[in-house]
């Protein structure tokens, strides 16, 4: 049940309050397990979040893998309710009594689990940091707290606010009501604390064109179609002031940097629109192909700036391993014909003097890309995607909310835009500011705001993440230590 709810917190539903059920059923059930147990339950709640939250997945390559990414996160949750099951048989030896239990315990709980989530993030293939708590509350008083902690800091809020509800369950009731009315009242502080406060350094107008079109792995359609749809939406901005056009992931279906016809029709286009374009499309250079963001016609001589995805999405974009997986499922792997290779220039773009943040599709769930473009001066964040191979599910609204609590994350305005949509122009405090539906083509023009000044999440959330993973696993370990010796020193006893 838990893990059900947990689903439910996120889009499209979106209920952000029951993370404060969620949790706190996942917890409860851990305490005094075995390991053998622990490792069940975890695996069982992780089993019904993840089946549930990622079905999307299967819509591109048939159910496999859905299942084994579904399996691998279940098994990671697991791993974490082991050790989660662990700080609440370990840490009473610790820290003994009431002090113990109703303040440490929930702070080590804590711990693990964001841990927890950040090992997900990070491995393997460069992890799938997607299902984290903190991105449930995009709608709720506590997203602002990013801004001062990032999306992790946020998570480990939540899991503490659970395991403080739990401890308080446990004691007789004047505990319990001092318990859950000091976590209200910590709570209702937070949310009372503003947004980190950036500075305003201007407007930036920017045109922004949904095509739609046969954007899909397996749409039929012939070279240029895709390009042409985007064409197509354009042409009722054409004759409007902007400062920048943008078209979404995919939308160049050639290669622009060694293709001659291709470089001509988006001279053409920026010609036409009096604007740059950032355009996104393959690109073959050093022998590997990218996934790269150009921005074409600024007037530089030395052509294009060109950013490339940090992050391929492994079985989407390239397939990692290729001979060994290629044993185990040869039809799977000889579908995925593109190997993406990693990028490795920053993830930036001047316009005129105004720096802007990017990031290409599943790239936006990656801290380390958005605070690259914060640390490097963006002002306000382009991201762009192709959603065609979800169409009708909840990936993109998932997808929305990431770039919504990026923009509360950074304090910076975010154009997210899709090839088929949802596409929307969002404000520094994440509200929506245009929109246009999923399976429509279609085109803005938005005026937004340009921020400068980089919040304390962007800059203290690394150093958070690992001082929140590392001592957790020190507390839980050095707990663990004393309670051996204590065990040794009563055999000795009684012996």
């Amino acid at each position: 049940m838990g893990g059900f709810l947990l689903d439910v917190a996120f889009p499209s539903v979106g209920w952000w309050p029951v993370v404060f059920l969620s949790v706190p059923l996942a917890l409860v059930a851990l305490i005094g397990r075995t390991v053998s147990g622990a490792a069940l339950v975890g695996f069982s709640y992780g089993a019904a979040f993840s089946f549930a939250h990622l079905v999307w997945i299967g819509e591109f390559l048939g159910p496999l893998p859905w299942v084994a990414l579904a399996v691998l996160q279940s098994a990671l949750v697991a791993f974490g309710a082991v050790l989660i099951t662990l700080t609440y048989r370990w840490l009473p030896e610790l820290a003994p009594g009431r002090v113990g239990q109703l303040l440490l315990t929930p702070v080590v709980v804590a711990a693990i689990w964001t841990g927890r989530e950040l090992l997900a993030g990070a491995w393997p293939y460069s992890g799938f940091p997607w299902a984290r708590l903190g991105m449930t509350q995009v709608e709720s008083p506590l997203a602002e707290l990013v801004s001062w902690t990032g999306v992790t800091g946020l998570s480990f809020v939540l899991v503490w606010a659970g395991a403080v509800i739990i401890e308080g369950f446990r004691h007789a009731p004047p505990v319990r009501l001092a318990m859950l009315g000091g976590l209200t009242a910590v709570l209702t502080l937070i949310a009372l604390v503003p947004q980190f406060p950036t500075v305003t350094a201007g407007t930036f107008r920017i045109g922004w064109v949904q095509g739609d079109g046969p954007a899909g792995y397996f749409d039929a359609r012939r070279p240029g179609d895709i390009f042409t749809a985007q064409e197509e939406a354009t042409e009722p901005l054409l004759g409007t002031r902007m400062d920048l056009l943008v078209w979404p992931e995919g939308s160049v279906d050639g290669d622009a940097v060694n293709d001659p016809a291709v470089a001509s029709r988006l001279d053409r286009l920026a010609t036409q629109t009096g604007a740059p374009l950032l355009v996104n499309g393959a690109t073959a250079r050093d022998g590997r192909t990218f996934n790269t963001t150009l921005l074409w016609g600024d007037g530089n001589d030395a052509g294009p700036q060109l950013h490339d995805k940090v992050n391929p999405v492994p079985f989407g974009e390239y397939v990692p391993d290729r001979w060994f997986y290629e044993l185990l499922v040869p039809n799977l792997t000889e579908l995925i014909q593109r190997e993406y290779s990693p990028g490795n220039n920053p993830p930036l773009v001047d316009v005129g003097g105004t720096p802007l943040g990017l990031a290409i599709c599943f790239d936006v769930i990656y801290d380390d890309v958005i605070r690259a473009g914060a640390v490097g001066g963006a002002q306000a964040y382009v991201f762009q995607t192709n959603n065609a191979d979800f169409r009708g599910t909840d990936e993109n609204l998932q997808q929305l909310a990431f770039a919504r609590m990026r923009a509360i994350e950074t304090g910076r305005a975010v154009v997210n835009v899709s090839t088929v949509g949802t596409s929307q122009a969002i404000g520094p405090d994440g509200s929506v500011l245009d929109t246009l539906p999923a399976d429509e083509p279609g085109a803005r023009v938005t005026t937004v705001p340009l921020r400068t000044g980089v919040t304390a999440g962007t800059i203290l959330a690394p150093w958070a993440e690992w001082t929140i993973g590392v001592a957790g696993i020190f507390v839980l370990g050095f707990a663990g230590l004393v309670r051996a010796r204590k065990r040794n020193e009563n055999r000795r006893t009684t012996g």
